[in-house]
């Protein structure tokens, strides 16, 4: 995964531990440093951030690797140490840092086999901040856009595959965010505003799997404004795309019970859709 083994040298580490152990770091905080790190070499430093990173002390095996970025920018170890602490901090969740230092790595080293990895994990530190649906959703575009280059740049990397499902992932969550204000609006009578919502989730995220729900939503909410065309259209599409979903079990006793059918009605948008969609096109 990393061009270097982290972990690996467990016992020249460990005989640095006494004496760096007040060198800094969470381990070292507000400790007096009795040996200068400067009077260490860059592979001593990297073997104690390697050694804190086997403990999981992940903060202060940042600090280490951060320390031989600083003090010996134009080592070999510099650059391994990068990246490094990119992975450091993102196991600390300090994703601000982890995003910075893999983008440095990237920045300074863009051929360099560790790249796609420094791509990818500074598109974690944005796809690792989404949470619930609820929240401010650029965090999710940022995710999107970084885990897009990732699959574009690096597409033959072992991390295109992982990025292309948190890519589908992050493409979900913010159709959960529009059905999320849609049914929000729908609740509350808000017709319109919901039908917006939901013909945003239909027509840019046909792809996720919120789409039945979406168009069982637009069954009631058209009923409720008795455009009763675009209801049965949105009907017709769940009947020939999702007809064993939950959803379309729901639309067809709606429809049916007011004596409507599931069929094309109109010159709508649904209608386009559904016409693209009996063509194969759609879906």
């Amino acid at each position: 995964m990393i061009g270097i083994k982290a972990g690996a040298k467990f016992v020249g580490a460990a005989i640095l531990v006494a004496a760096l152990s007040g060198c800094g770091g969470d381990g070292g905080a507000g400790k007096e440093r009795s040996i200068p790190l400067e009077t260490y070499t860059p592979e001593q430093i990297f073997e104690r951030g390697e050694f804190e990173l086997a403990r999981s002390r992940t903060k202060d095996a940042a600090y280490y690797f951060s320390e031989i970025e600083r003090l010996y920018p134009y080592s070999e170890y510099a650059k391994q140490a990068l990246i490094m602490q990119a992975f450091a901090y993102h196991q600390s969740k300090d994703y601000e840092n982890s995003r910075g230092a893999a983008q440095r790595f990237i920045d300074f080293y863009p051929t360099d086999e560790d790249a796609a990895y420094a791509q990818y994990l500074l598109a974690l530190s944005y796809y690792d901040q989404i949470d619930e649906v609820g929240r401010d959703q650029g965090l999710t575009f940022q995710a999107l856009q970084s885990l897009l280059t990732v699959i574009e740049v690096y597409p033959d990397s072992e991390y295109a595959n992982a990025a292309i499902l948190k890519f589908d992932l992050a493409f979900d969550h913010l159709a959960g965010k529009e059905m999320e204000i849609g049914r929000y609006y729908l609740r509350r009578g808000h017709f319109t505003s919901a039908i917006n919502r939901f013909r945003v989730v239909v027509e840019e995220y046909q792809t996720t799997t919120h789409t039945p729900e979406a168009l069982h939503r637009l069954v009631e909410a058209y009923l409720s404004l008795g455009l009763t065309d675009e209801a049965q259209t949105a009907g017709a599409i769940l009947g020939h795309n999702y007809q064993s979903s939950e959803w379309y079990e729901d639309s067809y006793r709606l429809l049916t019970s007011k004596g409507l059918k599931l069929r094309d009605r109109g010159n709508n948008w649904l209608s386009q859709i559904y016409r693209q969609s009996i063509k194969g096109r759609w879906l």
